[in-house]
């Protein structure tokens, strides 16, 4: 909280200094009351909507996909030797270079912009995972096999409790790919959304209505990470004896 009041008045302060004219660098107040208006007239409320809709779907499926890909690498070599070399290459292309290939395979719609959601998070997500599955220490496993675990019972009861750690940090590292590859297919795709916003506020020249949606974005991002990702994180890592000591 003091950092963010401490923003704020550096933020005012270059604002009255006249570092840059007012139309380019908008006072604090004038970004409140963009903010309070967009909300009262629920213009900034459906893009949120619009916007959260298609990360919900893009996000769902990065996880669920990466997961299951995941699993497949960290569990038969010849898969890990050849796939698993491509996705470290793929996660290292940003997700805005997808769509030119997305707007013309799927049009000017939501499905390219989903699709580049998909995309932006899956290999972070791949790449947790088989790893998470790889660090699982070998004598947790000589352990199970003595106790003659079939191999299901030995992923759900041994090899999936030692990797949450790892898996809990793709779920959270994708989210966070996700939302940036949100907005970086908003920004050219179409329908109402937070990137929609923004370019209309770039168009308009409103400066205002641009630091408002990036204040938006940053400020759900993070909240929904605090409010999920870490009860998440702490109450998983807890039930399956995980948790922080002292």
């Amino acid at each position: 909280m003091l950092a963010i009041m401490l923003l704020v008045i550096v933020w005012e302060g270059v604002y009255r200094i006249g570092f840059w004219p007012p139309f380019l660098l908008p006072s604090p107040y004038q970004v409140g009351q963009t903010l309070w208006y967009g909300i009262a007239d629920f213009s900034l409320v459906i893009a949120v909507v619009a916007s959260f809709q298609r990360l919900l779907i893009g996000y769902v499926l990065a996880v669920v996909l990466g997961t299951i890909l995941g699993v497949a690498l960290a569990k038969v070599r010849w898969l890990d030797q050849t796939i698993g070399f491509l996705t470290l290459g793929l996660q290292t292309v940003p997700s805005i270079v997808w769509l030119p290939l997305a707007l013309l395979w799927f049009g000017l719609n939501d499905k390219a912009v989903i699709f580049v959601v998909v995309i932006g998070a899956l290999w972070t997500m791949v790449i947790s995972v088989k790893s998470a599955i790889q660090g699982v220490s070998p004598l947790l496993i000589r352990v199970a096999r003595t106790l003659s675990y079939s191999n299901i019972r030995l992923f759900f009861k041994v090899i999936l409790p030692a990797g949450l750690p790892g898996i809990i940090t793709g779920l959270r590292l994708a989210w966070a790919f996700a939302w940036r590859s949100l907005m970086a297919g908003e920004l050219l795709g179409s329908g109402a959304g937070l990137g929609q916003v923004l370019i209309t506020g770039r168009n308009l020249g409103d400066m205002s209505l641009v630091i408002a949606v990036m204040l938006i974005v940053g400020v759900l991002g993070s909240v929904i990470d605090l409010l999920l990702f870490q009860q998440l994180e702490s109450g998983v890592l807890e039930k399956w004896g995980h948790a922080k000591q002292g």
